[in-house]
């Protein structure tokens, strides 16, 4: 095969796939876990986030210290919007907090950290 016949069999669609898709968050979702984080940073509860973006999961991982493993995980799973819910809340231990639709509803569980009995 010669350089001048690779962009031929490009167009054609004969060696390279195309991209691979990926799951990711949207600014409007990016927006409301933000807002969550920033509130528990500053109540001193949590550190640190990562995201990850898969091909069939998109992740915000959030940590209590940076080298630990996360606290919880906000997933975002297009495949499960249809079933149990397309956002999940997981804890440590790797288990479902919370699963559904809305994304606000599901941050709920962790809201609920910030409200604390004053002396």
């Amino acid at each position: 095969m010669s350089i001048s016949t690779i962009p031929t069999k490009l167009a054609q669609g004969g060696i390279h796939p195309g991209p691979a898709e990926q799951v990711a968050f949207h600014r409007t979702e990016l927006s409301v876990i933000l807002s969550l984080y920033g509130r528990m940073v500053a109540a001193g509860e949590w550190r640190d986030y990562g995201i990850s973006c898969l091909r069939e999961v998109a992740v915000f991982a959030v940590f209590r210290r940076t080298a630990e493993h996360p606290l919880y995980r906000i997933e975002k799973r297009p495949k499960l919007r249809m079933k149990q819910g397309l956002y999940a809340v997981i804890g440590a231990n790797g288990q479902v907090i919370k699963r559904g639709h809305d994304l606000k509803s599901v941050l709920r569980v962790l809201e609920r950290k910030l409200i604390r009995v004053v002396d």
